[in-house]
């Protein structure tokens, strides 16, 4: 009995350092979901800021001379309208 038990407690402990590794994957998985969020987020108060700062008198070249262009809130709408840009016309047989 005592070689049953004993291979019993070795299984269980392979089990558990499996578990452990799963446990530590599901762990990093959901910090970069929430990470990916608040990365979202931030990017949507810094859209808002720049529209604010323009809106406040500050033009283009003036916020791209301190460092603050627009590069990535150009690049996020070019994404966004490529696929528009190749959906045909509304009554266009293609």
């Amino acid at each position: 009995m005592n070689d049953i038990e004993a291979t019993k407690d070795k299984a269980r402990q392979l089990l558990n350092s499996r578990i452990d590794s799963v446990t530590e994957l599901v762990k990093a998985r959901q910090r970069v979901s929430e990470l990916e969020a608040q990365l979202a987020e931030a990017k949507k108060d810094d859209k808002k800021a720049y529209v604010r700062a323009t809106k406040d008198g500050w033009n283009n070249d003036e916020l791209k001379k301190l460092g603050l262009d627009q590069q990535a809130a150009a690049r996020r709408r070019q994404t966004t309208k490529k696929p528009a840009e190749n959906r045909p016309a509304e009554g266009v047989d293609a």
